[in-house]
């Protein structure tokens, strides 16, 4: 990795004279020699190795396009761009923290930040922060880069689970195609009407909640808030997430499980995608579904909605996720390091790359202009409007110190409900009694 090289001057005389500003103490990495005649000193450049996994034909001409853009607006930093792959970044990452030479910024999991700060693998950036910056982000977002009061992190990109469905079968049902369903019993009664069954098997399936969406999404929706509080009370074996899967048991009952399969599978191939094909007229998606659609269902006449709620009052209580820009423990100058990622996560970054990528990203003004930009046809304009809005209502599930892993605890429990090997009523005591010593053994 490149050394960071900071500003030197070769009079300190004239470095008070002009108030100059330093960005930090260090070894220079490329720069100037001054002049000799006038007493002047040439500003070195601090050279910053910023890793991503955005590496897609997509993806990485805008990052970089961004990064060109801020070595452009400023002659103190140059931030070359590293693309590591997916499965490698973050063991990578680890690794060179380990050795002394980590990256000086890189795209990391919103999800880990506090995991991450409690084992000193990221610096704190607190000190950098004005509450004009951390005010840019949805609430959720920033809560998730803080730990004990010192924030590690800005976040750059999110996203929400909503509701797809077909208007054209909603409306040849005698539905209406402007009015989806709003709560779980008006997705019941929907399905029903939008069925197709012939001897005894299900060739169009209604609504199935699992299809798009896993239980974790359904049990956030029930109960308002996370099964696992901040303060580590655990909220599993209780009424909502009882109801919760006794409704999806329900629905598998109906459809049958060897149908419920292969209609999932097919998601795997986009020509045979069954939401596309009219298989499935409602589910429950990441937002940035839409990207398929627009590439591959050009004609689909689909409209987006709020999760459904599972009573009246209960709320649309979604779930996001996203990934922030952090600076890895060690790193060089972070200071310098602060500077990019400040940039990297402005109104005009964020717009420049929800533009070009349809993702919705962190910065919530920035979100807003894409919405209202003309960059999208009707359908995108729709969904990601909705996306913006849905964020009132999507909770992010950091992973706590006092239970790392959490859900790994649990979900192995869920599934075995799912698939019938457990009851709910044990099934449930079980995954809260493991949960709540997996609390007790971190305190």
């Amino acid at each position: 990795m490149r050394k960071v090289f900071f500003l030197i001057f070769l009079s300190t005389i004239i470095l008070g004279a002009c108030g100059g500003f330093s960005l930090g103490d260090g070894d220079t990495s490329s720069g100037g020699t001054g002049d000799p005649e006038d007493g002047t000193a040439q500003e070195e450049t601090i050279v910053l190795d910023f890793w991503t996994f955005w590496g897609s034909e997509q993806r990485r001409p805008v990052i970089d396009q961004i990064i060109e853009d801020f070595n452009t607006s400023q002659d103190e930093i140059e931030v070359r761009h590293t693309y590591t792959p997916w499965g490698d970044i973050w063991t990578k990452n680890l690794a060179a923290i380990a050795a002394g030479d980590p990256p000086d910024v890189i795209i990391n999991d919103i999800m880990t930040v506090k995991l991450r700060a409690e084992e000193g693998q990221i610096e704190p950036i607190t000190e950098f922060v004005q509450d004009e910056v951390s005010g840019r982000f949805y609430d959720q977002m920033m809560d998730a880069a803080i730990h004990e009061d010192e924030i590690y992190a800005l976040p750059f990109n999110t996203d929400t689970q909503i509701l797809f469905y077909n208007k054209d079968l909603f409306e040849e049902v005698g539905l209406d195609p402007e009015q989806p369903p709003e709560t779980w019993e008006e997705l019941d009664e929907y399905a029903a009407q939008l069925d197709i069954e012939e001897e005894g098997t299900y060739e169009r399936i209604g609504f199935y909640p699992l299809i798009g969406a896993g239980t974790d999404i359904w049990v956030l929706n029930a109960l308002g808030e996370n099964y696992l509080q901040d303060d580590g009370e655990v909220l599993i074996d209780t009424e909502p997430v009882h109801e919760t899967f006794n409704w999806i048991l329900d629905s598998q009952d109906k459809y049958g499980q060897n149908r419920i399969t292969s209609v999932n599978s097919q998601f795997e191939n986009a020509q045979q995608d069954p939401f596309m094909s009219g298989d499935v007229p409602m589910m429950v998606q990441n937002a940035n579904y839409y990207v398929q659609l627009r590439d591959f269902a050009e004609d689909l006449n689909f409209g987006v909605a709020p999760l459904p709620e599972r009573v009246p009052g209960n709320g649309n209580t979604s779930w996001g996720g996203g990934f922030v820009a952090e600076v890895p423990m060690g790193a060089s100058n972070p200071e310098a390091s602060y500077q990019f990622i400040e940039y990297l996560t402005s109104h005009e970054a964020q717009l420049y790359w929800a533009e070009q990528n349809f993702d919705l990203v962190a910065h919530e003004e920035a979100g807003v202009s894409a919405a209202g930009s003309g960059e999208f046809d009707d359908s995108g304009q729709e969904v990601y409007t909705q996306m913006i809005e849905n964020m009132d209502e999507t909770l992010l599930t950091p992973q706590p110190v006092i239970a790392p892993d959490y859900a790994g605890t649990v979900n192995p429990i869920f599934e075995s409900i799912v698939s019938g090997n457990t009851d709910v009523e044990s099934g449930l005591e079980q995954a809260q009694s493991e949960l709540e010593q997996l609390v007790e053994d971190n305190r």
